[in-house]
């Protein structure tokens, strides 16, 4: 009890210059905004950067977890024309079945895999109202490899696969493209001269509009996914003669496994069948999640420094009126001093008018950053994540260059001879 009674008049004082440095900021409103406007766009600067930083990396996190952690993919690096084809085929047969059968048989570890054979038709029945549907010739394993989840139906058998039954299971935007928002399990689309059935209809995925890493820009729901067998012997004819024998392989490995020693052994079977003819890409999922997480705390600091110099300016603008704010209360300093006051109780009420500045400037930049990023959402399309990790470091920076920009004026303040303060006209 008698501790709590000793302490009270600590907290007196802290109240009383809390209240007096709010008086202060008040009687001169416009001055004190003007002062606030370094610290509001400083911090809405800071939290609607990070907003912006943090949902586009967050959407590529999400798309490379999408793409399975435990799987290695082969992309083949196709050439765009005839003459690139034959230079490339003296070293290399390009990405075959052969080389899917090589790696099954040398990766150790190995749950599931399928090599995939894409291609866009030419034409399609129903006529798509938006792009032309891409086709994904792939074995029944695929669905299991990929992730994918089937709103409608079911996916295709490896039986279906094997006698290269005319089936086929729509991504869910190539089934809005074609058939509109009707059920459309049991139909039919036509596939340039071939008509498939349609079994199934896959959930919704992510989808990015750049390519990473290797893997190309596309539309990941608008997609026809059908039996690789059915692909090759019902629609090889209608496709393009330069393409390798399949143009992908989507290998998944068990928990154990390290992703990044087998994707070392698929390289090195590529190698050794494609004689380092440079015509495939291995993509390790796991390998660009960890470097998407680097690269996103990289963003953000570097992002955190370019809007701290707001911070910093508006830093500088609280040193200079709170400069200013000492000449025009030398008298009152130097009357409180003469009362008794001591150099820390001055150090305090200046350093509380800093700190309430910077306070008040942190706030509102925070709910005009949280804005911004809205606005940039909602005008760019893009996604923005305002994080509390956010807000919670622009605040403590904003509160902290209030605290040491306002150190200097305090100290000179608590410095002021008390006679020739009260002389000061």
């Amino acid at each position: 009890m008698i501790r709590a009674l000793s302490r009270h008049p600590q907290w007196a004082s802290y109240s009383a210059d809390l209240t007096q440095g709010l008086d202060n900021l008040l009687s001169h409103k416009l001055r004190s905004l003007l002062t606030m406007l370094g610290m509001i766009f400083g911090v809405a600067a800071v939290v609607s950067m990070l907003s912006i930083g943090a949902g586009a990396q967050q959407q590529v996190m999400a798309f490379i977890q999408q793409l399975g952690v435990r799987n290695l993919i082969v992309e083949a690096r196709e050439a765009a024309n005839w003459p690139d084809l034959q230079k490339v085929r003296k070293v290399s047969p390009g990405l075959t079945f052969q080389d899917l059968r090589i790696i099954q048989a040398s990766l150790d570890g190995l749950a599931a895999s399928t090599a995939r054979k894409r291609f866009v038709p030419a034409k399609a029945n129903p006529k798509p109202q938006r792009d032309m549907p891409t086709v994904y010739g792939v074995a029944a394993s695929y669905a299991d490899i990929a992730g994918l989840r089937v709103a409608q139906g079911r996916f295709f058998t490896e039986e279906e696969n094997e006698k290269a039954v005319p089936v086929c299971v729509l991504g869910e935007g190539a089934k809005a493209n074609l058939f509109g928002p009707r059920d459309v399990v049991g139909e039919y689309v036509k596939i340039n001269e071939q008509w498939l059935r349609i079994v199934g209809v896959v959930a919704p995925q992510l989808s990015l509009d750049s390519g990473v890493a290797g893997l190309p820009a596309q539309d990941a729901n608008n997609l026809i996914y059908a039996p690789i067998q059915s692909v090759i012997f019902r629609l090889e004819e209608t496709m393009s003669r330069i393409k390798d024998e399949v143009d992908g392989l989507y290998l998944q490995l068990r928990p154990e496994v390290d992703s990044l020693g087998a994707a070392e052994v698929v390289r090195g079977v590529l190698d050794m069948t494609h004689r380092k003819g440079g015509d495939f890409s291995v993509i390790v999922p796991a390998e660009l999640l960890a470097q998407e997480q680097k690269t996103r705390r990289v963003f953000g600091v570097v992002m955190v420094a370019l809007a701290s110099i707001s911070l910093l300016v508006g830093g500088i603008g609280i040193m200079n009126i709170m400069l200013a704010s000492i000449l025009e209360r030398t008298r009152e300093i130097g009357i409180r001093r003469a009362l008794g006051a001591r150099q820390k109780d001055i150090v305090r009420q200046f350093l509380t008018e800093a700190v309430l500045i910077s306070f008040v400037g942190g706030f509102i930049g925070i709910l005009f950053g949280t804005g911004m990023s809205r606005v940039i959402a909602w005008l760019a399309g893009w996604s923005t994540i305002v994080t509390l990790t956010s807000i919670v470091l622009a605040f403590a920076v904003s509160v902290s260059v209030g605290l040491v920009f306002g150190i200097f004026p305090a100290t000179k303040a608590a410095r002021l001879d008390p006679v020739e303060a009260i002389r000061y006209e």
